[in-house]
């Protein structure tokens, strides 16, 4: 009878809570994309437009930035938060350091334009260069420009971007001028975390959301508070819900993400000065050795690991003895060595 009316309770739970049932596929339970998710900005027939002088046919769903990079343009046109390799991920039009002029709607972001039929498309426009340097601009003034501390130095997006439009100094200053650094966030044995130099292109959340769906990371805050953060609210990457893949390192522009071991592979060396100091504090990880897991199997093994504390102690209790028994075994077996500390005199002990 109570296993009749166990199965009855856990029939209607199912049914009520189904994201709550054990066989529910364990990355999409949760997962909230938020700003992952792209609008369609593409145009919806192929088209043939005018760059530069230029006639550019593209396919169904192209923008203008699509048409951009099947010619060499009159003038560089970054799109730092549009990463288009085989993931196809962005653009979110958040940058504006791609803007473009035209003929008919005048100066346009071209990562989520249309590339409309019959439009005309001018890359050295006078105003559109400038908004392109004021937006670039822009994003200097909030991001840790030390490069020559920094992990992604030689390799950077933004770095590129500044060295090709000529950028000497930020005309709204820099970060450290306002001394706000946040500490970089060592806690992961796989991921550092630098959120002075993230740019907020949302490339990483989407790539753990909408590519990986791992649903990790989300953008929080507002305003100047704005920032990438975790959506199991955890204050660390360590106590995040991350599974390790590195996807979110892979699409990151700048040195904001950077898989563990190569933080430092492209910093000079300075004497006193390094990546870390730089910024003046780290969270550092608790030195515990973690496996990268789902957010599911975190939950399960918290659950076995509170059954075995209830279980008496009893394999633990074994597991120690048995170690014990070993232990005494090896101090058995070791043979003293004093007798071979000084040979000097040449002869064998």
């Amino acid at each position: 009878m109570s296993s009749e009316r166990d199965n009855q309770n856990h029939a209607h739970t199912h049914s009520t809570h189904g994201h709550d049932h054990p066989d529910a596929p364990p990355l999409t339970e949760d997962i909230a994309p938020g700003t992952a998710t792209d609008p369609d900005v593409g145009s919806e027939t192929s088209s043939t437009l005018t760059v530069d002088g230029r006639v550019v046919s593209v396919g169904t769903g192209a923008t203008i930035l699509d048409a951009l990079n099947t010619i060499d343009t009159e003038e560089y046109v970054p799109a730092l938060c549009s990463y288009e390799r085989e993931d196809q991920i962005g653009p979110r039009s958040e940058c504006r350091t791609c803007m473009v002029e035209t003929e008919a709607h005048g100066i346009v972001p071209a990562c989520s334009f249309p590339a409309e039929d019959g439009l005309t498309v001018r890359t050295d426009a006078e105003a559109a260069a400038e908004a392109r340097d004021v937006n670039l601009d822009l994003v200097l003034s909030d991001h840790n420009l030390r490069c020559t501390a920094c992990g992604k130095n030689g390799r950077c997006e933004l770095q590129d971007a500044a060295i090709e439009q000529e950028v000497e100094k930020p005309r709204y200053g820099v970060l450290e001028d306002r001394d706000e650094y946040e500490p970089i966030d060592d806690s992961s044995p796989f991921i550092q975390i630098d959120r002075n130099k993230c740019i907020l292109c949302n490339r990483c959340v989407e790539a753990c959301n909408d590519v990986q769906v791992a649903g990790v990371l989300q953008v929080e805050g507002s305003g100047q508070d704005t920032r990438i953060g975790f959506q199991n609210d955890s204050q660390t990457m360590e106590d995040s819900t991350c599974v390790s893949c590195g996807h979110c390192a892979t699409v990151c522009p700048t040195g904001s993400l950077v898989e563990k071991g190569i933080e430092d592979a492209t910093t000079i060396p300075l004497p006193g000065f390094n990546q870390k100091n730089s910024v003046g504090k780290t969270i550092e990880g608790t030195g515990e050795d973690k496996e990268p897991m789902t957010q599911k199997k975190r939950q399960d093994s918290t659950t076995t690991d509170a059954s075995a504390q209830t279980d008496g102690g009893t394999a633990s209790t074994e597991h120690n003895h048995e170690h014990e028994t070993q232990n005494t075994e090896e101090e058995s077996n070791q043979i003293d060595d004093t007798a071979w500390k000084d040979v000097s005199s040449g002869e064998w002990p």
